[in-house]
């Protein structure tokens, strides 16, 4: 209990924030589809100043987990078809760069530094750290690992800014350009984001990136547990 308490006491704002982001997206994605109901000509026929608007809000919607990273690829590709791919990705760069300094100005690193007290998780953060490419990547790869959560996880990891960014970004390019193109092939957006049929190949895609990030997490924590156990731990006496 004592160890429970200084751990909520230590990272309160910390562990709020990733309770938040947990519960924001189904709030705010639910929000926008009724924005869009409501407002169906809202998206269409935008001059360049208002999709570059249009960018910003989505950038600052993924950052915060007000919108889904799947929810805006399906919109964004519904509605701005493949010219608007690019600035999709440079909004997903922006949101991860928000993301990334709004947690490390929350947390800093205070999480780090409480595990100290626990020399062996604090050897295995240090080996997932030392492999924290291949750990981003296959966050970002999974369908279901929320955008914002992992990038609040993955910050108070302390892992390397350039690292992060670029496999941010490598890691969601195949589900976010699947999703994005079931968004071009839609006739109607309201019942793609209630149920993104994705035929047979997209549903066996879906599970294949499930798949390759839940194995590979698990081979990268199992590598980096054997490895931590394997170095002489310090004497605290």
């Amino acid at each position: 209990m004592r160890i429970l308490r200084e751990l909520l006491r230590t990272n309160f704002s910390t562990l709020f924030s990733m309770g938040l982001l947990v519960a924001l997206p189904v709030v705010g994605s639910s929000s926008l589809s009724w924005v869009l109901y409501q407002n169906q000509q809202l998206l269409q026929h935008l001059t360049a100043w208002q999709i570059l608007l249009y960018f910003a809000i989505i950038a600052f919607t993924m950052a915060f987990a007000l919108t889904p990273t799947t929810f805006v690829a399906l919109v964004t590709g519904f509605y701005l078809g493949w010219w608007g791919f690019p600035g999709m990705v440079l909004s997903y760069m922006l949101a991860a760069m928000v993301g990334y300094t709004v947690a490390s100005s929350l947390d800093h690193g205070k999480m780090m530094r409480f595990l100290h007290h626990f020399p062996k998780a604090d050897a295995v953060m240090q080996e997932l750290k030392n492999e924290s490419w291949q750990l981003i990547l296959l966050t970002r790869i999974s369908p279901v690992l929320p955008f914002a959560l992992m990038t609040f996880v993955l910050t108070v990891m302390r892992v390397d800014k350039k690292r992060f960014l670029s496999a941010s970004v490598v890691g969601m390019l195949p589900r976010s350009m699947f999703f994005y193109w079931l968004g071009t092939k839609a006739q109607d957006v309201f019942a793609l984001i209630r149920d993104p049929d994705s035929g047979t190949a997209g549903k066996l895609l879906v599970v294949g990136l499930i798949a390759i990030s839940v194995f590979g997490l698990y081979w990268l924590f199992d590598r980096a547990l054997k490895r931590a156990l394997k170095k002489p731990q310090k004497n605290s006496a």
